[in-house]
């Protein structure tokens, strides 16, 4: 890629896999950023990435021994589902896709993107700053209502307040709910947050998923994580059928800085995706139950 300089500068894992990945592995959380020419940015996005094509993914995971992915429609795009679809049709059938729509999207839309491999959509409340319980609700219980016919899930980018307060509802949800990255719990608070509790209880009823992604994204602790590791132990002891994992690659910085606007690039974090992967284990010491949360749990959900 002569213009590698120009264009993407997405993460490659620098630290070889040390354990031995199942046939069937899922990486549950990625993004496509593609060539804005084609798939220009929503203007109303709080942020712009650097770009990561489907050539960089697929290097990513042959480092990993990742053979399936699920690519999520980032808050960059609003509800254009197009670089994620992008994305999905060069990895061809081992990929799934989570798309991002609202109250003015077509159910023949839905069709379409069920067609090319969608299995859910998402409701992104934490990078646009939603904290109010009544819009949680209330956009939960919309989503609920286009997605039960059709055997979605719906995947959630919240706090663990947030998702206290819409409790009951996920309880009650006819659909499978997916919360990302730890739900939003932070690793320094540890097991006693507030609100990791209902998280637990939500995950062993089986009424919820969790993506144990982006452990960056939970804990400051950097290059290992050390401090995510009890969030991941509690909610795997919690139910195994229920997690997850996912890279959260290219890994974008979702937060502008200061004094510039959210129309200038700002840069990918640098995460060795090898280096935490390999915390896996520590995590799920059993490899019958690395298999669960690799291969099983994803194939279940995403319909492969």
């Amino acid at each position: 890629m002569p213009n590698r300089a120009a264009f993407a500068k997405a993460a490659q894992p620098s630290t070889p896999v040390k354990f031995d990945v199942p046939a069937g592995a899922c990486d549950c959380h990625t993004h496509i950023h593609g060539d804005p020419e084609k798939f220009p940015f929503f203007s109303g996005r709080v942020y712009t990435p650097e770009l990561a094509s489907p050539e960089e993914m697929a290097a990513l995971h042959k480092a990993l021994h990742i053979e399936r992915v699920v690519i999520v429609t980032p808050s960059v795009y609003g509800t254009d589902n197009s670089s994620t679809l992008f994305g999905m049709k060069a990895r061809g059938a081992t990929a799934r896709g989570v798309a991002v729509i609202d109250e003015k999207t077509p159910d023949s839309d839905l069709d379409g993107l069920n067609q090319a491999g969608i299995r859910g959509i998402r409701l992104n409340l934490a990078t646009g700053g939603t904290n109010d319980p009544t819009v949680g609700r209330q956009r939960f219980q919309a989503a609920v209502e286009r997605v039960k016919t059709r055997g979605w899930q719906i995947q959630m980018f919240t706090s663990l307040p947030m998702i206290s307060a819409i409790k009951e509802l996920v309880g009650a949800s006819p659909v499978p709910v997916v919360f990302d990255h730890f739900g939003g719990a932070q690793a320094e608070l540890g097991t006693e947050q507030a609100g990791f509790a209902d998280l637990v209880e939500l995950v062993r009823s089986g009424k919820a998923y969790v993506k144990i992604s982006g452990a960056y994204r939970a804990s400051k602790l950097a290059p290992d994580y050390p401090d995510a590791a009890p969030l991941a132990s509690a909610l795997i002891a919690a139910n195994s059928d229920r997690i997850v994992w996912g890279t959260d690659w290219p890994h974008p910085d979702s937060v502008t800085p200061p004094g510039r606007k959210p129309t200038e690039v700002t840069p990918l974090f640098q995460i060795d995706d090898g280096r935490l992967f390999n915390q896996l284990p520590i995590w799920a010491p059993d490899a019958a139950v690395r298999k669960k949360i690799l291969v099983d749990n994803p194939a279940r959900l995403y319909g492969f």
